[in-house]
């Protein structure tokens, strides 16, 4: 049964929602919906709010203690953090960090409360180490991330974010990043389109969807999220019904290129781990193989020591292990929050400790 809560923690993980949303149309090659959803009632319906995917696995593994000092590096709705502060009373520090001025916005007034104890800045947390520096904050206890789209982001068309509903072919997280979604799919080559939406999207039709792409932008400049999610539809056969959007994949790998997602991801989790204190600990929230795969990568180098060849008969690079991974596999949403939020469905989170030097 499809609940009215389902898809909004990530359009990413519409992939793994249980119900088959999209129909194509075998005349208008156009994306439908079922009868069982209307997305306009759903998109602007403020009674269906963002929910915390992983609120309680993510924070106990951070392990917020009194007196500490915790970074919430993707500020969002708000929820992780504001159970950081309330494990850490009274006296937990929690710098928080957004580039989406409307989610630190959010975020300001949900934890107004918590007084000089919730530190919130519009800031991307590649940027951590720079703006840790501005409090004067040398090392932290805490760190986490949760990389997943919002659904404000999903509700808000004018962002560009959703093919759902007609808006600006926009993407950008912080509204200030000279470069859109449009701008991408109107000035690139044919092969960097192509690039992009095979290594971002891990699309097999990347190729044929960025001809296609090449051919409607000779006709007339792709600037709609709905122009854009037709033109794409219209790579894929009519047949079988799909239980996601054809787009879906495309967009994934857009809104990655804007925002950079991936080098923000690989950069903000090497300070992260520099930044801990003895015994600190980060844990990140993905939601798509891309990001695993990095933060479960980086876990494992940091935790591995010697990294000579094997024929050195004594090690040789003197390195050691400066985390602790305390994840030995993902740990993923339970039955019970996927049938409250199917969102959480794709939901992967790891964490590791860092040790002493």
């Amino acid at each position: 049964m499809l609940r009215r809560t389902s898809l909004w923690g990530s359009e990413d993980a519409l992939r793994n929602a249980d119900c088959e949303l999209w129909i194509v149309s075998a005349d208008s090659q156009s994306a439908v919906f079922g009868e069982r959803f209307n997305p306009q009632f759903e998109m602007h319906n403020p009674q269906w709010e963002h929910t915390t995917v992983l609120l309680r696995e993510a924070v106990d593994l951070v392990a917020p203690r009194p007196g500490g000092v915790y970074v919430d590096g993707t500020l969002g709705g708000g929820g992780h953090a504001e159970e950081v502060l309330k494990r850490s009373e009274p006296d937990g520090v929690l710098v928080g960090l957004d580039q989406d001025k409307e989610a630190v916005a959010r975020s300001r007034e949900r934890l107004a409360r918590y007084g000089r104890r919730a530190i919130i800045c519009q800031e991307n947390f590649r940027d951590l180490k720079q703006v840790l520096a501005e409090f004067k904050i040398e090392r932290v206890d805490g760190v986490l991330l949760d990389l997943g789209l919002s659904w404000f982001h999903l509700r808000s068309p004018e962002r560009g974010f959703s093919f759902m509903t007609e808006g600006p072919l926009d993407m950008r997280m912080d509204a200030g990043r000279s470069t859109t979604a449009a701008d991408l799919v109107n000035t690139l080559s044919r092969h960097d389109l192509a690039r992009i939406i095979r290594e971002y999207g891990e699309d097999t039709k990347a190729y044929a969807i960025a001809k296609a792409i090449e051919r409607a932008r000779d006709r007339e400049p792709i600037t709609s999220t709905t122009q854009l999610a037709q033109i794409v539809s219209a790579v894929f056969p009519p047949y079988p019904p799909r239980r996601i959007h054809p787009a879906t994949l495309t967009f994934q790998a857009l809104r990655i290129a804007v925002n950079d997602e991936l080098g923000a991801l690989r950069d903000g989790l090497e300070q992260a781990v520099n930044l801990l204190k003895p015994g600190g600990r980060v844990a990140i929230i993905s939601f798509h193989s891309l990001e695993d795969r990095i933060v479960k990568q980086a876990f494992a180098a940091h935790a591995k020591g010697c990294i000579c060849p094997p024929r050195f008969p004594v090690c040789r690079c003197g390195k050691k292990p400066d985390m602790k991974v305390l994840t030995k596999r993902p740990v993923t949403a339970s039955k019970d929050e996927i049938a409250a939020n199917p969102a959480a469905r794709s939901a992967k989170l790891r964490a590791a400790e860092k040790l002493p030097v």
